[in-house]
């Protein structure tokens, strides 16, 4: 990774469990404790907990967010590419990004994914095909999307950056090395390892510089020494994750305290 890339903290609010007054104010007092970046998720209902529990769609929360918030990045983590037109994701995005620029640069990150939760499909009629089928349809919209940012008026504030999630090695990896500012994973320290190598392998077939990428992943119930694992391989976004209806913000000072010693000895 560049050597002057910092440590970076993000929260993604799930938006579960919790009427929107309350993911409001939550939002608010993590941009004002100093997170880097807030995320939310693209599905139509709760991942766990009661399964028809509270639950907002993704992509008007992230526009009510750019329009709350000054300073803290905002995405999906990540966005379902089966569930709108390549053309008109980038035009939301671009929206968003206008949103969220307050008289500078936008804020906004495209996040984005493949889809998986079947009952996102079932329910608002989509297809839900296969894995591989998923993929490839998202590797027919990210060209799709960089060439609608480049005709729409106005064009977007900044480069946006493209966030994809997912560890395949395959497909997904090599969709990364071709596409993506930032590529996030679940994964532990010595999975991360290896995948890395295959990412770097995708990287020189397409002719890019891996130490472009940034390298993301979740802070969960890991630890500090897998964490720091985690760094020593070249990760520098770690996400924490929220679900509501209490949103439990006891561990981020610590993990915002972590960062900025990492950042003051870089």
């Amino acid at each position: 990774m560049p050597a002057d890339r910092p440590i970076r903290i993000a929260v993604q609010i799930q938006p579960q469990h919790a009427p929107y007054e309350k993911i409001r104010d939550v939002a608010a007092e993590l941009e004002d404790a100093g997170v880097d970046v807030l995320f939310n998720w693209d599905h139509f209902y709760p991942l766990y907990g009661e399964k028809d529990g509270l639950h907002f769609e993704s992509w008007t929360m992230l526009a009510a967010l750019a329009e709350q918030t000054t300073r803290v990045e905002i995405g999906a983590l990540v966005n379902c590419n089966s569930y709108r037109g390549a053309d008109l994701q980038a035009d939301m995005a671009r929206t968003i990004d206008h949103i969220s620029a307050k008289g500078g640069t936008g804020r906004f990150i495209f996040g984005t994914g493949s889809g998986w939760f079947e009952r996102d499909y079932d329910e608002y009629g989509y297809e839900f095909g296969t894995v591989g089928s998923r993929l490839d349809d998202l590797g027919e919209a990210l060209p799709r999307i960089e060439e609608r940012w480049a005709r729409l008026n106005p064009a977007p504030t900044r480069k946006i950056p493209v966030l994809i999630g997912g560890g395949g090695e395959k497909k997904t990896l090599r969709l990364v090395a071709k596409h993506a500012d930032i590529w996030h994973s679940f994964s532990d320290a010595q999975t991360l390892e290896r995948k890395l190598g295959i990412l770097a392998k995708h990287a020189e077939d397409v002719g890019r510089d891996v130490s472009e990428v940034e390298i993301s992943t979740e802070i969960g119930k890991r630890t500090l020494a897998e964490v720091e694992e985690q760094v020593a391989l070249g990760a520098t976004l770690f996400t924490i994750g929220m679900t509501g209806p209490e949103y439990d913000m006891s561990g981020v000072a610590e993990w915002l305290s972590w960062r900025d010693g990492k950042n003051a000895g870089r």
